[in-house]
């Protein structure tokens, strides 16, 4: 993980502040991600916590914001975010154009004004203008629409930010579990789960545990591929000749990984209580007993870059939306995620620089002495 310094990222900033810049992509405009936004920013201690930069257009944010009846809910328009309030709930408008929303339905508009809210920020994160993202959901079929050339969130920034390899990591108080395949169809899984993938994946995984969410030593467990992890070669040999070696490999590097496991008894034993996050093979592995625990709790992070991107562990919901029902814990916690690990990484730097110039002092202590 090349992870960025406060000073690079805070370079271009004019008006610093002690709490973090959160910049926050709309997603699908027809979609509740609007909704559970608002919902989220009118939480009584959100302002005392981070600076919210919302990537979008006042009028669309109005529009949302008349469904949610929140009128006691104010935002400061701004043009960028070079200069933010720090008060208040900041709307960057991305766009000038008359939308038109057709709530519940996926549309190529939709794609369209997500995409645009999607790159502002992305841009101003590579600017350094905000110290994390947090993303709300789009819709696939709307941005393919739309032209957006990326099956997700997670492809793209990991393109953006030049990251050799990330991992798609929900994460909730009580469970952590990443997957070494996220947005594939399943027929292409098998093929897709190699030695070196895995490795890659429990590498990301490792580092972001002890920097990220402060483990020091975590432990990790890795789940099989096939029914009862294989059944010792009778249900599939991927456990034998590559999972297996793997797990080998990154003991061998000073890890505590332990695997693979069946996943059905993994979770259903609650066995995965004694581990800090738990390895899946492909999305639905990881995805449904995360979500089937953890609903509402959930954040999805994409570990492995140099940015902070965290998002809700649901979709656009078409068809709660406009109808003011949908739950918005999801996307806070997302938020209180976002400032957690922004915290954990400047803490991070602190300790790091603290390490290497005591290196360096006892290096010149005993040059000195010779």
């Amino acid at each position: 993980m090349d992870l960025v310094t406060e000073t690079s990222r805070n370079a271009t900033r004019t008006n610093k502040t002690e709490k973090p810049v959160l910049g926050i992509s709309v997603g699908d405009v027809n979609g509740i991600g609007l909704e559970v936004i608002l919902k989220a920013l009118s939480h009584k201690r959100i302002l005392e916590l981070c600076v919210p930069v919302v990537y979008g257009s006042s009028k669309v944010v109005s529009y949302h914001k008349n469904i949610t009846g929140l009128d006691d809910l104010f935002f400061q328009s701004q043009r960028s975010a070079e200069r933010l309030a720090h008060d208040k709930v900041n709307v960057v408008n991305c766009w000038e154009d008359e939308v038109n929303i057709t709530l519940g339905k996926p549309a190529e508009l939709g794609g369209k004004y997500a995409q645009m809210s999607l790159e502002a920020a992305v841009r101003d994160l590579h600017l350094g203008l905000i110290d994390a993202l947090v993303t709300a959901p789009i819709h696939k079929k709307s941005m393919q629409l739309a032209g957006f050339g990326h099956v997700g969130h997670t492809e793209y920034l990991t393109q953006e930010f030049k990251a050799a390899d990330s991992l798609m990591l929900l994460a909730s108080d009580a469970l952590k579990v990443g997957v070494v395949t996220a947005h594939l169809p399943l027929k292409d899984v098998a093929s897709s789960i190699t030695k070196e993938a895995i490795v890659s994946k429990l590498l990301i995984l490792n580092e972001s545990l002890k920097i990220d969410f402060g483990c020091e030593r975590p432990s990790i467990a890795v789940l099989g591929l096939n029914p009862h992890a294989g059944e010792e070669g009778m249900l599939g040999d991927e456990e034998e000749k590559i999972i297996r070696p793997a797990v080998i490999e990154c003991k061998k590097k000073g890890m505590m990984v332990f695997g693979p496991y069946a996943a059905d008894g993994f979770f259903g034993s609650g066995r995965f209580n004694k581990f800090d996050a738990v390895l899946a093979m492909y999305h639905d592995q990881g995805l449904i007993p995360f979500k089937a625990l953890t609903f509402g709790s959930g954040v999805n992070f994409t570990a492995g870059l140099s940015c902070i991107r965290t998002s809700p562990d649901h979709g656009t919901a078409f068809d709660l939306a406009g109808k003011n029902l949908a739950d918005h814990s999801s996307f806070l916690q997302s938020m209180f995620l976002a400032i957690d690990i922004y915290r954990s990484r400047k803490e991070y730097y602190v300790l790091k620089k603290n390490a290497v110039k005591r290196v360096e002092t006892e290096e010149e202590k005993q040059e000195g002495d010779v």
